[in-house]
């Protein structure tokens, strides 16, 4: 693995300069609980100033450090971009495994509820759902996670529609193993760099999601703060402190293009060299 790292670095440099983004921003992320930095300690003496020694970003409309504010954002986008990730790749590779090895009706079956979930409007449902659910970082990862499966079983299934057609594959369901354990030992580790990369791409859209959503209050709410929920709160102040909004937006874009590099990267790392002979 470590000379695929090698070489795959050397013939797309770019990746390293987007890894070095990714720890830096890992590092930020998960410093934060003992950095000297207090997200919702209120000051009203230092309340809407601009950037200073005391305050690297400002403070907002209560005195609370921006800079602070920021980071901890980060670890609330971050948290709902891994979790929705996690549910997501489970739901959606368990489901594309299943309708490309098994066909016919499974296939049919399953095909069409993706189809019926990638009909209805995730914002519509956001609206209905904060109507019974109070808004919150719970509510954020089941509706994300609800509506970001069916691009990775899509991907997954079409890929294990043309594994399972390999020789490796067919022998082992000649010799009797089970479909499970044949989708488990066989299809799934051929299907692995789909997944990887299809990983990548959910975490950031599931926080360019949130942020959205955040955005439009029905995400996190106050005292918490995302990165959306910190645009949104930064409305009010685009004419006298427009980096108030430029900031988190930049860590917003840093993130989504890391994590999609890296996914590419990994994709790029574990795809076999060969097809089982």
């Amino acid at each position: 693995m470590r000379e695929r790292f090698k070489i795959t670095i050397q013939q797309k440099p770019t990746y390293l300069t987007w890894l070095i983004v990714m720890a830096v921003l890992v590092l930020v992320v998960l410093l934060a609980p003992i950095l000297p930095l207090h997200p919702n300690t209120v000051d009203v003496v230092h309340m809407s100033q601009g950037p200073s020694w005391q305050h690297w970003f400002g403070t907002d409309d209560l005195g609370r450090d921006y800079l602070a504010r920021v980071v901890y954002g980060g670890r609330i986008s971050w948290g709902v971009g891994f979790l929705a990730m996690l549910v997501s790749v489970i739901l959606g590779t368990t489901i594309g495994v299943m309708a490309g090895y098994f066909g016919s009706l499974a296939d049919t079956a399953l095909m069409r509820l993706l189809d019926v979930f990638s009909s209805v409007p995730w914002l519509v449902l956001v609206v209905v759902l904060s109507a019974f659910l109070r808004p919150g970082l719970t509510t954020i990862i089941i509706v994300i996670s609800a509506f970001s499966w069916m691009s990775i079983a899509r991907l997954v299934r079409a890929e294990t529609v043309t594994v399972k057609e390999r020789d490796f594959v067919k022998y082992a369901q000649f010799v009797g193993m089970s479909p499970w354990y044949v989708m488990w030992h066989h299809i799934l580790p051929m299907v692995t760099p789909i997944i990887v990369a299809a990983a990548g791409a959910n975490i950031a859209n599931a926080i360019m999601t949130e942020s959205a959503l955040s955005f439009l209050g029905m995400g996190v709410q106050d005292p918490a703060a995302s990165w959306g929920s910190l645009l949104n709160a930064a409305q009010s102040r685009l004419q006298d402190a427009p980096y108030m909004a430029i900031i988190p937006g930049l860590f917003i874009i840093m993130t989504v293009l890391a994590f999609n590099k890296l996914g590419n990267l990994l994709r790029d790392m574990t795809s076999p060299e060969d097809n089982h002979g």
